[in-house]
């Protein structure tokens, strides 16, 4: 009987030990993480924070599913060590667990950029339950707030403070919000939406140093502005977890570096998610770790089955106002595009030698399956321009 081990139970690991069941249904798998809540919707971290979830409601899968399974589920779990050599990784208490073959889908964690005062007690990030526990508790009675990076967490983060009452401020390095997944024409249609509800901006600025004694008082730019505050939530982005890459053994660059198949420089070890690198490129998307975690589970079970990469497309809501952002959103104007807008909605697809390359909607998202189809079946749209968004 083989024997299968998972570290890690986003939505990479979770999806890879069901597929893996589904191709052998005799092998042992077991699945650990350093967690203490079973697999939960990370994307809603932020409604727990405002007080529209409990923690309960977070759960996505919960230990019944994976007994179901017959996966040996193991919560508060940390692997601090692996032997290749042995075949075991290593837990915090010592205890070496053997595999024939393993998977890293350890994930990523947020990136606190050297900003002077990080240190200090106020200063969060938010990757984990614990992290929205942390925060929750810091926001009771609190009146301000600053957020650091007006990413897609960041505008979630403010606006579940806004709801808890507190006065929210955006610090952004970049002259607009959301860079990665809106125009300038987009993220100025966002910003006024989201001043509308209370919160402010402070775009194109650098934060200096995060001020106060032992505890957050406040924030100072570049500029020399000071940013009155009592908490301060840094969303600077993510970097892959790559503690266990090095007693592993495997070839790393920004991420675990993959084949097709989701297989490391080692070929017993597969890897899948945030912490994987594939055709150089970091992808940190929830649809793509759920597919590497599919195409890892098949082919640790003796499938057959190939990564081709995933569309980079974002389809979440900010603040409550729908946003779908796929492939090239040609911020820089470079392409031809077709764009129509209107008080609560902003819509725009980029065309390159008559195929849809990339797509934005705000605050409408009806059209973008059939724009996403159009995409990925690489369809020719010299005759249909005019129609295809109304």
């Amino acid at each position: 009987m083989k024997k299968y081990v998972i570290i890690g139970q986003g939505v990479a690991g979770v999806t890879a030990a069901e597929h893996l069941r589904k191709q052998d249904q005799a092998g042992g798998v077991t699945m650990l993480t350093d967690e203490d809540l079973p697999f939960y919707w990370r994307l809603r971290l932020n409604d727990y924070i405002a007080g529209h979830l409990d923690e309960k409601d977070l759960i996505a899968k919960d230990d019944q599913h994976y007994r179901s399974l017959s996966i040996d589920y193991r919560l508060n779990t940390p692997i601090v060590d692996a032997n290749p050599d042995k075949r075991v990784v290593i837990t915090k208490n010592s205890e070496e667990i053997p595999y024939d073959n393993l998977l890293v889908a350890t994930g990523s964690h947020s990136f606190v950029p050297p900003i002077k005062g990080t240190e200090k007690k106020g200063v969060f990030t938010l990757r984990s339950v614990q992290d929205s526990r942390d925060i929750r508790a810091h926001a009771q009675n609190k009146k301000q707030a600053v957020l650091i990076g007006g990413g897609l967490l960041g505008l979630e983060t403010a606006n579940a403070l806004r709801k808890m009452g507190l006065q929210c401020k955006v610090v952004e390095f970049f002259p607009r919000l959301l860079p990665r997944q809106l125009d300038i024409e987009g993220a100025g249609q966002l910003q006024k939406i989201m001043e509308g509800m209370g919160l402010s901006f402070r775009l194109g600025v650098t934060t200096k140093e995060i001020l106060g004694q032992e505890e957050v008082s406040g924030v100072r730019l570049e500029s020399g502005e000071i940013i009155e505050a009592e908490m301060v939530i840094i969303s600077a982005g993510v970097r892959p977890n790559l503690e266990l890459a090095k007693p592993l053994g495997l070839e790393v660059d920004k991420g675990i570096i993959v084949d097709d198949r989701m297989r490391t420089s080692r070929e017993d070890v597969f890897a899948a998610g945030d912490v994987i690198q594939f055709n150089g490129m970091l992808y940190g998307i929830w649809p793509a770790a759920m597919e590497q975690g599919k195409i890892a589970g098949i082919n640790m079970g003796g499938g057959e089955a190939v990564y081709s990469g995933t569309i980079m497309a974002n389809i979440l809501k900010v603040a409550g106002i729908d946003l779908a952002s796929m492939g090239n959103i040609d911020a820089e104007g470079e392409h031809e595009s077709i764009v129509v807008s209107g008080e609560s909605f902003y819509k725009k697809v980029v065309i390159k030698d008559n195929h849809v390359i990339g797509s934005i909607f705000l605050g409408d998202k009806s059209e973008m399956n059939d724009i996403k189809k159009l995409m990925e079946e690489e369809t020719d749209v010299s005759k249909i321009k005019d129609s295809l968004v109304k």
